[in-house]
């Protein structure tokens, strides 16, 4: 399996991945194949493609914040169970994160992510690949270390037409095993970056920001 960087929209592979969005995600949280161009082309922004036999049969997107020394996990996709796609994109995510953090004179601090709550939202199919199931991300986020972050969280639809999405947590992989918290001025900042791209956000996600801006830290909880 190769583990393979997309940056063109004009890739062969990216006309599979972007496919293969289609096939798993809910169409709000996929973002037009066009708009993807200038995402690809940002140096900031890391999309890489799982490759078996020429096929595209995974991907993740990630980006690493230098200023905040954190990263976000953007989203990983399985295209099929029993190949181990799972563990090598999560591991090789990882290395070339502690690269990134190393070369930017850091040790990786932590990564952001999100993911369904299925005791809330339990209709998605995610294309029928149950290593996709909201139930099992879970576990599979747990076991790698993420913790749930203990405020309701709401982000911007990727349609960028103002709509709510809810029914998803963020959560947090803290490279400090011990760490029971988060400082809220990290949590802010961070989603006030990662959400610039989309102009239209709802008012629920401005009084989520207000919320947190009244907390100096959040807790990390369990799954």
């Amino acid at each position: 399996m190769e583990y393979s960087r997309i940056t063109n929209i004009n890739n062969p592979l990216f006309k599979q991945m972007h496919q293969l969005m289609q096939d798993v995600f809910p169409p709000e949280e996929v973002l037009e194949f066009d708009l993807w161009k200038e995402p690809l082309e940002d140096p900031g922004i890391r999309v890489f493609v799982a490759v078996l036999d020429g096929k595209v049969v995974g991907a993740t997107e990630y980006r690493y914040y230098e200023d905040f020394n954190v990263a976000m996990t953007d989203f990983t996709i399985i295209g099929q169970a029993g190949l181990g796609i799972g563990p090598f994109l999560a591991q090789k995510r990882l290395v070339d994160l502690h690269e990134l953090a190393a070369a930017n004179g850091k040790t990786l601090s932590g990564m952001f992510a999100e993911i369904y709550d299925p005791y809330r939202v339990d209709h998605y199919e995610f294309g029928g690949v149950k290593p996709m199931d909201p139930y099992v991300r879970r576990e599979v986020l747990a076991h790698l270390g993420y913790k749930r972050l203990d405020f309701s969280y709401v982000h911007p639809s990727w349609n960028n037409d103002g709509e709510a999405v809810t029914g998803l947590d963020l959560c947090f992989l803290p490279m400090d095993v011990e760490a029971h918290e988060l400082e809220t001025d990290l949590i802010v900042k961070f989603l006030k970056r990662y959400y610039t791209v989309l102009p239209s956000r709802p008012e629920s996600w401005y009084t989520m920001i207000e919320n947190l801006e009244a907390k100096e830290k959040v807790d990390l909880l369990y799954f």
